[in-house]
């Protein structure tokens, strides 16, 4: 163990009391905190060097024992197999959505994690249950593991750009071997930032997107779903024969969840009946996308309620503008809006609705009357009631949305 004031003589300081141990480099950095890292680094590399000198050997013999796990068929479940049986604990390799890849052993002492991160995102995690004394084998070996992620995802990349070709020829609706077999599902993701447009940024948009195909890709392949998937434009796509829609796509948006911060949106379409309706698919996977209204939210077109679409739309507000406007410029009092909302509302004969309203029905009548002349429509026809219908009951509209591109 590396000692402060051997570290300190080296350096040319005083020596202090007391003398403590200086395990690691975050120890020596809050030791010598007035020191320049470029200069006590090197020095401190150096006696824990000799130090570990004589076990060097060892310890290379055991990392290139585990090493060769790398190098196999199913390196992550090695790896794990490998810390299990050295350690007598449990060793745990999950995916950064949270799948258990691989797991061996028994659950022991303490549990240790370390997350396995490849150019800031993350591509799994490492757990161990075992005694506290093999956290520093269990942080050599985390690196290990991680290089089996990257392998795992490299192998999973190759097959995501083998399937981006046949899905974008079924979305341009050439369905030449395409696979057979039914029903299927289409899931599109946005981010909440639009497409940048400068080089750069577009570029790390599309990069952020095609990691979250990468994730859905690996979920559904590891539940033996033969996912297709593609960055289109803005959008992430995943197309994947569906066992149980529902579930499927509540475990994709969680996988999604858990492996990114980022706010992102989900849109997922009715079960369809074969590849073949992959077009079909997409347009209702993203007006399901369009309807999704909270942050990280998902929104299934099987639940979706179209005429609540409607109701929401821009143009549905300019004609519900409109006939109010009509309306408000012969009755100030707003008599004949409120009258024609009633009337809207009420079912039986007009008696009824004279007596909610406190009128003689005579009096309804003439109010009704004057609605059909300013609004240009007769009540008797169910085309133009059907659109007095849309008109008043469509949502208000904001400043912001009215200003909001479309």
């Amino acid at each position: 163990m590396v000692k402060l004031n051997a570290l300190r003589e080296e350096l040319g300081l005083s020596p202090v009391t007391p003398d403590e141990d200086v395990p690691t480099f975050d120890g020596a950095a809050a030791r010598l905190s007035s020191v320049p890292a470029s200069r006590w680094r090197p020095v401190y590399a150096r006696l824990l060097a000799r130090e570990v000198r004589p076990h060097l050997p060892a310890l290379v013999e055991l990392l290139g024992d585990v090493k060769t796990a790398v190098d196999g068929p199913q390196a992550e479940r090695a790896i794990a197999g490998w810390l299990a049986a050295v350690t007598g604990g449990q060793a745990t390799i999950r995916s950064s959505w949270g799948d258990v890849v691989a797991q061996q052993g028994s659950p022991g002492e303490i549990r240790m994690e370390q997350r396995l991160v490849y150019e800031g995102r993350p591509v799994g995690s490492l757990h161990l249950e075992a005694d506290p004394g093999w956290h520093p084998l269990f942080r050599l070996v985390a690196e290990l593991a991680r290089l089996a992620r990257l392998q795992s995802a490299a192998a999973g990349a190759a097959r995501r750009r083998v399937g981006e070709r046949q899905f974008e020829a079924l979305l341009a609706g050439d369905t030449t071997g395409a696979p057979e077999g039914g029903p299927c599902v289409l899931a599109a993701l946005r981010l909440e930032r639009p497409l940048p447009r400068a080089e750069r940024a577009r570029e790390a948009h599309i990069h952020r997107l095609d990691v979250l195909c990468s994730v859905g890709e690996g979920y559904f392949h590891g539940r033996d779903l033969g996912c297709l998937t593609t960055v289109r434009g803005d959008k992430a796509l995943w197309l994947w024969p569906s066992q149980d829609p529902e579930r499927e796509a509540r475990g994709l948006h969680t996988a999604l969840l858990n492996a990114t911060d980022q706010d992102m949106r989900l849109g997922v379409s009715s079960p369809q009946p074969g590849y073949g309706e992959a077009r079909a698919a997409l347009r209702q996977a993203l007006q399901a996308l369009d309807e999704v209204r909270t942050p990280r939210g998902m929104v299934s077109f099987q639940r979706l309620d179209p005429l609540q679409a409607l109701l929401d739309s821009p143009a549905l507000h300019a004609l519900a503008e409109q006939m109010r406007g009509r309306l408000r410029a012969e009755d100030e009092g707003g008599k004949l809006e409120d009258t024609l909302r009633q009337y809207l509302a009420h079912r039986g004969p007009l008696s009824g609705l004279a007596r909610n309203l406190n009128l003689h029905v005579n009096t309804l009548r003439y109010r009704l009357r004057r609605i059909e002349e300013v609004l240009e429509g007769e009540l008797s026809e169910p085309a133009f009631v059907a659109r007095l219908y849309l008109a008043f009951h469509a949502s208000p509209q904001t400043t912001e949305d009215r200003q909001r591109p479309g």
